[in-house]
């Protein structure tokens, strides 16, 4: 198994226009050119070499619930490549257990609160019933509570 410092440090030798940095959560910022990761997490070089792969694919932003579902299948398809490379193990069930995080989430977002049929998203954040017309809005509870206004 590769350790994090290690892996850490090979990275910013090989991607230099990257910053790696240590943090509480892993995220790619696009706006910084920065991957921040937490090494104390058991699966942190996963983690980290998925965020990698939204940096590779230049993941910068999505208008689309289901284009970011997209975005983070592409980047664990990335991270999969690069953990041959940087001879990293990754777990499937915890690739598929995250990425079920982003299929709950969105479809518990694409779901009409007046009748709980599924949805379609109309605009950024809002979404219309196919079964009963009904319209909501959503917020982008990515890392928070799931709120969903209804706008009819």
């Amino acid at each position: 198994m590769v350790a994090i410092s290690h892996l850490s440090r090979r990275l910013a030798d090989d991607f230099p226009t990257l910053t790696f940095t240590e943090g509480d959560v892993f995220v790619w910022s696009p706006t910084k050119n920065t991957i921040t990761y937490d090494p104390s997490d058991e699966r942190a070089t996963s983690l980290l070499l998925h965020e990698l792969g939204h940096a590779t694919l230049h993941h910068n932003e999505y208008t689309r619930d289901v284009t970011l579902l997209g975005m983070e299948t592409d980047a664990w398809a990335a991270a999969r490549t690069l953990a041959e490379t940087y001879e990293v193990s990754l777990d499937d069930d915890h690739v598929e257990s995250h990425l079920d995080t982003y299929r709950e989430w969105l479809h518990k977002r694409s779901t009409c609160p007046a009748c709980e049929a599924t949805g379609l998203q109309i605009k950024t954040q809002q979404y219309r019933c196919l079964a009963c017309n009904h319209e909501w809005r959503v917020n982008e509870a990515r890392i928070c509570a799931l709120r969903r206004y209804s706008l009819t």
